[in-house]
């Protein structure tokens, strides 16, 4: 196994690949990493809370710019689609143009963009200030977690890190549905867009400060522009005909011509990349066993993950009534059982490597969700809820930081952008599955339970109850799925996953 060894000047720390010695790292340079790693994860929680922190807010932002209902769906699908849609072709880009600089392009664009919407005027102007936040966070999510790569490489450090950066990526979202419920209720609904503008400016000097600065890989050719434009299309088009299917169906012509022309443009874009001198997506990174599990299940598991945060907010804020605010404070014990899952998962991952972890978090995931299915009229949130929440925050530590851990298994530095934004889109797309299909499915749950039960009392909370129960089964089927998708293909050893890219790794300018 290679060693590391570091020197420093007034300008920078050289970190160089040695093949006998292991010195220490410098202080200043293992400190730098450690700040490097809270402004990737601030960047990271942004991305992920902007996804949900303007659901709360949605009602009073469009009765103040006059949205019509049919359009007020673009406050977020304008974010998700674009999101989805760029991020192979933003992770390339922090291949080819160099990590550091994409990501500090993303925080500029970000914070403008983010302002862009929340001092919106009209509806135009907010669809576009989200499709702009969209856009650049294409940019950050893939360069984050690629940064976060090349930038830790021991052991033990790389999967403390992983485990930071997924607890954030899969608590992020219940902590935009707090944060979102508590600006719109002392504050306004502006605030759940603006806040993001000092935060992403804050982001921007401790990038410019300690975010490791990388030497982009030499091209040899030229961009691969049929690619870029057929698998963005592709992405776009799947994402959006998911999140038509939730409200014209699934058999609608708008829904069936979105997903064909979208299956159609990605099966163009392999066929592309196959005959490519120079791919915007290396097959060879979803091909290899490990990482094509890693994938495969950060495209289940969102599904089954949005079983449990969809119906829970429309059971905390429909059936029980509860306040903005306190809708988001009921799922603060998922975020808190995310952050203590993935602090265990980073101390055992050296040790026992991504499969067993990954199995039991999936495990886990299905119990919470069949508790969560028994889910009845009258029920408390003491009994019911919390016990669901806490097994399936406990799951998804271990899934997350697994996913990420395997997903850039022994990737060549030039390649984990585009690695990075492989990962971020199979959970878009997962999360725009899920989303689609359980609430198709939860519709027409209630409509046959109303019209089978039309005595009974309380029907139409009973019948939504019921309807949130069969979403949960559905979804504690995906964690299922899941299970042998790992079991079967993440079978390298512990030793390999966790080393090789320390392995692999090419030298790394990190400024401080």
């Amino acid at each position: 196994m290679s060693g590391w060894s570091s020197t420093s000047s007034d300008e920078e720390t050289t970190v160089t690949d040695t093949a006998t010695a292991v010195d220490v790292p410098t202080k200043r340079g293992s400190s730098a990493r450690w700040l490097a790693l809270a402004v990737i994860a601030l960047a990271q929680l942004m991305v992920v809370l902007d996804a949900t922190i303007v659901t709360i807010s949605l009602p009073f932002a469009q009765q103040d710019l006059g949205i019509s209902d049919g359009n007020k769906q673009w406050m977020l699908t304008a974010y998700t689609l674009i999101f989805g849609g760029l991020l192979l072709l933003g992770g390339r880009l922090a291949d080819y143009l160099g990590r550091r600089r994409i990501f500090i392009i993303g925080l500029i664009g970000f914070a403008a963009a983010s302002a862009l919407a929340g001092l919106a005027q009209n509806g135009a102007e907010m669809f576009a200030g989200r499709a702009l936040q969209g856009a650049f966070a294409a940019l950050l999510a893939p360069a984050a977690l690629s940064l976060l790569s090349v930038t830790f490489t021991e052991p033990g450090e790389r999967a403390t890190a992983f485990g930071v950066f997924a607890g954030i990526s899969a608590g992020g979202a219940a902590l935009g549905l707090i944060a979102g419920g508590a600006l719109t209720e002392y504050a306004s609904w502006r605030w759940c867009l603006l806040v993001n503008t000092p935060i992403a400016l804050l982001a921007l000097v401790g990038a410019l400060a300690w975010v490791v600065k990388d030497v982009p890989a030499p091209r040899k050719g030229g961009y691969d522009a049929p690619g870029a434009v057929t698998v963005t299309l592709g992405l776009i088009a799947i994402v959006y005909g998911f999140s038509r299917a939730a409200d014209d169906g699934w058999l609608a012509g708008s829904t069936l011509g979105l997903l064909v022309a979208g299956t159609a443009l990605l099966i163009a874009f392999v066929a592309i990349e196959r005959r490519s001198a120079n791919p915007l997506l290396p097959l060879h990174i979803p091909g290899e066993i490990n990482r094509g599990g890693a994938f495969l299940a950060a495209l289940l598991v969102p599904i089954a993950m949005f079983a449990m945060f969809l119906f829970l907010s429309y059971y905390f804020q429909i059936t029980l009534g509860y306040s903005s605010l306190k809708a988001g404070f009921a799922f603060l014990p998922f975020p808190a059982g995310i952050a203590i899952s993935a602090g265990i998962t980073s101390a055992l991952l050296p040790k026992l490597g991504p499969r067993p972890l990954m199995v039991a978090g999936a495990v886990l995931g299905v119990l919470g969700l069949v508790w969560l299915a028994q889910l009845g009229f009258g029920d408390s949130y003491a009994s019911s809820v919390l016990p669901a929440q806490v097994l399936i925050a406990l799951g998804m530590g271990p899934l997350f930081v697994g996913m990420q851990t395997v997903a850039l298994h022994q990737v060549e530095e030039e390649d984990s952008g585009v690695a990075s934004a492989l990962l971020n889109a199979a959970q878009q797309v997962g999360g725009a599955v899920g989303t689609a299909l359980l609430t198709t499915i939860s519709v027409q749950v209630a409509k046959t339970y109303a019209e089978n039960n039309a005595t009974v009392d309380n029907l139409i909370a009973r019948a939504s109850i019921h309807s949130y129960d069969v979403a949960f089964y559905v979804g504690a089927g995906f964690f299922l799925a899941a299970i042998p998708v790992i079991a079967l293909m993440i079978k390298d050893r512990p030793a390999n996953l966790i080393e090789g890219a320390e392995d692999g790794a090419r030298p790394v300018h990190v400024g401080v």
